[in-house]
């Protein structure tokens, strides 16, 4: 059985002041972001749009507030509504934890919707240039739940189960490394490869719904489901009944007809 190494939460401390690797993850994740959009851009459906650097860095922009503000308000409303109904003030209180990935995804598909109306263009061919820069931002995301230890996975006798010494002594899934792995680094490849010719405009984007809907779905069968919520209908999580919805728009997507091609 491995154990988990217990990192400091802390990557650098200079006195009293600390950055937390969690920061660091969301830095990477935004650099690669704007590292890979230089390379999507020079598709020439963007280039005939005539897309620049500067709409990459507004586009970030965008859709870092889409993720802050719609993660926070999709915990809220999924997880702990009855508790944020009854302590309004403890929404705003971010630095206590508690983000939700499918709020994060509604936050930014408001912003990617903004910047389409403000760029004068179609909101599936803003999300089909971020779709494939996504995966890889969610990995360093993983890693840093990894790092925290945090998110763990259900009990397991596996070979490469691993304790968790903060919560207790039982070999569990890493569930954040299935992830890293999963809706990270390979649905990455996928969407990378699949959005390298030209797709009908939606595909790319419903390639990333249903893919990243399928890794999770799976994922989280190895995730230990979140206390206050346990097990829903049908046995499922939490975050499994919400990737249904992801996993059939996907498709829809990914099947609907069009004669418009992004390169």
């Amino acid at each position: 059985m491995l154990i988990h190494p217990q990192f400091d939460p802390a990557a650098i401390r200079i006195g009293s002041f600390a950055i937390h690797w969690y920061g660091l993850m969301y830095l990477m994740a935004f650099a690669q972001f704007l590292l890979l959009g230089r390379l999507r851009i020079r598709a020439p459906r963007y280039q005939a749009l005539g897309w620049t650097y500067k709409d990459l860095e507004d586009l970030l922009f965008a859709g870092v507030l889409g993720v802050v503000l719609g993660g926070r308000l999709g915990y809220t409303l999924f997880y702990m509504p009855s508790f944020y109904l009854s302590h309004p003030l403890s929404i705003f209180k971010i630095w206590e934890g508690g983000m939700s990935f499918h709020g994060g995804l509604l936050g930014v598909l408001v912003a990617l919707w903004w910047f389409a109306k403000k760029r004068k263009t179609t909101f599936y061919v803003v999300s089909d240039l971020v779709a494939p820069l996504v995966p890889f931002g969610l990995a360093f995301g993983r890693l840093g739940n990894f790092i925290n230890g945090e998110l763990w996975g259900r009990p397991t006798d596996l070979p490469w189960a691993m304790m968790f010494p903060l919560v207790d002594s039982m070999p569990r899934h890493p569930s954040q490394i299935y992830q890293l792995l999963g809706e990270g680094i390979l649905l990455g490849i996928v969407l990378w490869i699949y959005a390298s010719k030209p797709r009908r405009i939606g595909q790319i984007s419903g390639l990333f719904l249903l893919g990243y809907g399928v890794c999770r779905f799976l994922a989280e069968y190895a995730r230990e489901p979140d206390a206050f919520l346990g097990l829903l209908g049908l046995g499922l999580s939490m975050g499994q009944w919400l990737c249904i919805p992801m996993m059939i728009f996907g498709f829809y997507l990914m099947r609907r007809h069009s004669a418009s091609l992004i390169s």
